[in-house]
C-alpha cells in the first residue's frame, strides 16, 4: 500500500495537485461568489496559478468529553492500496490515526477507486487491498473505535462523485499540477479521464460522511482546498431555501471540512535524502523502512542510510537533514521527548546511533508485523471486518447522498 489520499492529492495524499481557492469561510453565498470570481480575475490577470490561501487548522484532538455536546467530531482518512506501506505511512498518518479513534468519530478506508487512476495491476489490487486494510488494523486501528472499509464497497462514493462533477468547472481541474505533469509524461492518449477528474472523487470521499476534520500534514493544507470550496460551491447552487422548497430540511447540504495536522510525524524524510519525503514512488528501496521489512534488512538500510560528517547528533541544524531526520523517527518509534532524545543522543557517533536507531525500529515493527501475519492467516475476520466497516459507511454515506439527489431535483423512486 502506500500513499496517503492526500500525499497523493496532491489529500489525500497523491506529489500533490496544487489547486487556487480564496478563503471563503463565513462569507455569504453572495459574497462568496462575488470574492471567489474577483480573486480569481486577479491572479488571472497577474499570471498565477491559484494558490490556496487557506490558514485554518486544528493540531490538537478536541476533547469530546468536555463539550457540552455529546456528537463527536467526525474524522475521515484513506490510503490507497498501491505499493507497500512504510515508515513515512506509518508514522505520518497511521500512528495518528489510533490517536485520533479514541476521540473522534472516525472513518478510515483503503481507496481503490483512486488506485486505477493510473495503470495498474488487476490481479494484484484486490491483495494489495486486503493487505492494506490488515495492516491499518495491525497497526492498532479498532474495528469497534473505527470504521474500517474499502471506498468501492460503498457506492455512494461514485454517486456524489458524479454529481458532483455537474457543479465542478472544468478550470479548477485542468489547473491541477499533478494531471499536467502525468499527461505531459505520458502523452494525452495514455492518460484516462479519471486522473483529471480524480479530484473530485476526493472530495466526494469527504463530504459524503458530513467531516469535520481530515488529517493532512503541515504542507498539505492547500489539498483540502477544492474540496472546501466545492462543498461552498453545492450549498450555494442548491442548499438553503432552494433545498427547503423541494422538500428538504433546508440550510447547508456539507459540512465545510476542516484540515487536522498531527503535532508530530507528518513529513518523515527518505533514508538517502533528508530533503525528500520518504516515499513508495521513489526508486530505490533502500530510501524507505517498510513496514513489513525484516530484521535483516532494517539493520542493511539504516547501515547504508546517507549521513554526515558532523560530530554528534542533534536536531534542527538545517546543515544536517539527514541527521534530524533520523532522530525524529528515533523519537518516533520509542515515545521519547524530543529533549531526551537529544540528551541521550548528543555525544553518540554514527555508528553507535545506528546501532540504536535499528534496534528501535525492529523492536516497535515487531509487534505490528507479527499481528499482520495472524489477521492475514484469517481471511474471515478481515473479511467481517471490512463488511461491518462498509455497513457503517454507508449508513452515513446514504444519507448525504440522498439529500444531494433531492437537493439537486431528482425525481426520487
Amino acid at each position: 500500500m502506500g500513499r496517503s489520499l492526500f500525499s497523493h492529492f496532491s489529500m489525500v495524499t497523491y506529489s500533490a495537485p496544487r489547486f487556487a481557492s480564496s478563503t471563503l469561510r463565513g462569507l455569504s453565498s453572495g459574497k462568496y461568489l462575488r470574492r471567489s470570481q474577483l480573486i480569481r480575475q486577479r491572479n488571472l490577470q497577474a499570471g498565477r496559478d491559484f494558490r490556496c490561501l487557506c490558514s485554518v487548522a486544528v493540531s490538537e484532538p478536541v476533547n469530546s468529553e468536555s463539550s457540552s455536546s455529546p456528537v463527536k467530531k467526525r474524522i475521515v482518512s484513506g490510503v490507497q492500496p498501491t505499493g507497500l506501506i512504510h515508515l513515512g505511512n506509518y508514522l505520518g498518518a497511521i500512528k495518528n490515526w489510533i490517536r485520533l479513534q479514541d476521540t473522534y468519530e472516525t472513518f478510515f478506508f483503503i481507496v481503490d477507486l483512486h488506485a486505477i487512476t493510473l495503470p495498474y495491476d488487476a490481479q494484484q489490487l484486490p491483495r494489495s487491498t486486503r493487505d492494506t486494510a490488515a495492516i491499518y488494523l495491525a497497526c492498532g486501528v479498532d474495528p469497534s473505535k473505527a470504521s474500517v472499509f474499502v471506498q468501492s464497497h460503498v457506492r455512494a462514493h461514485v454517486e456524489l462523485m458524479w454529481l458532483l462533477s455537474s457543479a465542478t468547472p472544468i478550470g479548477w481541474l485542468n489547473r491541477m499540477i499533478q494531471f499536467k505533469e502525468k499527461s505531459r509524461k505520458a502523452g494525452d492518449e495514455n492518460v484516462g479521464v479519471a486522473l483529471l477528474t480524480y479530484p473530485v472523487l476526493m472530495a466526494a470521499d469527504i463530504l459524503l460522511y458530513q467531516s469535520d476534520f481530515v488529517p493532512v500534514g503541515e504542507d498539505q493544507k492547500q489539498h483540502l482546498e477544492l474540496t472546501r470550496e466545492l462543498a461552498e460551491r453545492v450549498n450555494y447552487l442548491y442548499g438553503g431555501r432552494k433545498w427547503k422548497k423541494l422538500g428538504g430540511r433546508g440550510g447547508s447540504i456539507f459540512k465545510v471540512p476542516e484540515p487536522l495536522i498531527p503535532p508530530a510525524g507528518a513529513r518523515i524524510m527518505s533514508l538517502t535524502d533528508g530533503l525528500s519525503k520518504m516515499s513508495k514512488s521513489a526508486p530505490s528501496d533502500q530510501s524507505r523502512i517498510n513496514l513489513l521489512d525484516s530484521k535483516d534488512v532494517i539493520a542493511n538500510k539504516i547501515k547504508r542510510c546517507k549521513t554526515d560528517s558532523f560530530p554528534g547528533m542533534e536536531f534542527d541544524n538545517p546543515e544536517r537533514p539527514e541527521c534530524n531526520n533520523l532522530l525524529s523517527i528515533y523519537q518516533l518509534v520509542t515515545g521519547k521527548t524530543k529533549q531526551e532524545v537529544a540528551e541521550e543522543c548528543r555525544d553518540m557517533n554514527w555508528g553507535t546511533f545506528k546501532l540504536v536507531l535499528t534496534d528501535a525500529l525492529v523492536d516497535h515493527l515487531h509487534p505490528i508485523q507479527v499481528r499482520y501475519e495472524e489477521i492475514v492467516s484469517d481471511a474471515s475476520y478481515l473479511d467481517g471486518v471490512l463488511a461491518e466497516g462498509a455497513r457503517k459507511a454507508a449508513d452515513v454515506a446514504d444519507v448525504t447522498v440522498n439529500n444531494v439527489y433531492q437537493a439537486m431535483g431528482f425525481l426520487r423512486r
